[in-house]
């Protein structure tokens, strides 16, 4: 198991935390592509996108079109749903950049009443984007949030599926948060990644921020920390003011 610290950083407010995230994921992108001809990135929902679109939409030095986009998980509900991690996605980054048509993948529409199918078709389609049938693909990137009960991805406290090591996207019929119904990466493919990016802003995060990454709590969130070698974390101050763990700022 990795033992590398991730690496905190701590901005003064959000649009500072978009700027940040714009220089590090356009480095990245570039990496990414100078290294195998693509950057595939996985999103997750919530107040994440926001942040992360918000400089990155404008940013005309990145090769959008060698972009692949998928999702970290996603609710099982049609694309124009106001509970579509893929439509508020689209809507605040997508309708804005380059990234071709096909070279994003949201759940398939027509499978949303079918969760367990969802996640299979998903877990298949990432398996022939990366040419890789067996092992784990390794995303160039993930972004993920926090929610305030520690989850991340729609991996919840307490659940049966944080202890899935077999499947790359599963799937669950019983989110304690609504809605019910969802598709979600597990810990292996997060652990492959080349890197996991977490945002979380704003002073009602400090609290859970402080158990995470100061006491290492046993929460989902955590254990992407403990799993990746790769872990960076982006924070505006409100959320950070009770950190006692060592933090740097980003420097652009």
């Amino acid at each position: 198991m990795p033992n590398v610290p991730p690496s905190l950083f701590v901005l003064n407010d959000v649009p500072a935390v978009s700027k940040a995230l714009d220089d590090f994921v356009a480095k990245l992108s570039a990496q990414s592509i100078a290294d195998h001809g693509f950057f595939a990135i996985a999103l997750s929902g919530g107040s994440l996108p926001q942040t992360f679109a918000a400089s990155l939409k404008s940013n005309k030095s990145v090769d959008f079109s060698k972009w692949y986009v998928f999702y970290a998980d996603e609710r099982c509900v049609p694309h124009e749903s106001d509970d579509s991690n893929h439509g508020l996605v689209d809507k605040v980054f997508l309708q804005h950049v380059p990234v071709p048509p096909g070279r994003v993948f949201p759940i398939h529409p027509a499978l949303v009443s079918n969760p367990a199918q969802a996640a299979a078709i998903y877990e298949e389609t990432i398996r022939t984007v990366f040419n890789q049938q067996s092992g784990v693909p390794a995303f160039d990137l993930i972004m993920l949030g926090m929610g305030p009960d520690g989850h991340t991805c729609s991996l919840f406290p307490g659940h049966p599926l944080l202890n899935e090591q077999q499947r790359l996207i599963t799937y669950l019929l019983d989110s304690p948060k609504p809605p019910p119904q969802r598709i979600t990466f597990t810990y292996p493919l997060l652990a492959a990644a080349k890197a996991v990016a977490f945002v979380s802003t704003g002073e009602g995060k400090a609290d859970m921020l402080t158990r995470v990454l100061d006491q290492k709590e046993d929460f989902p969130v955590t254990r992407v920390n403990q799993v990746s070698d790769k872990a960076y974390w982006f924070m505006d101050a409100p959320a950070a003011r009770l950190l006692s763990s060592s933090t740097q700022q980003y420097r652009l």
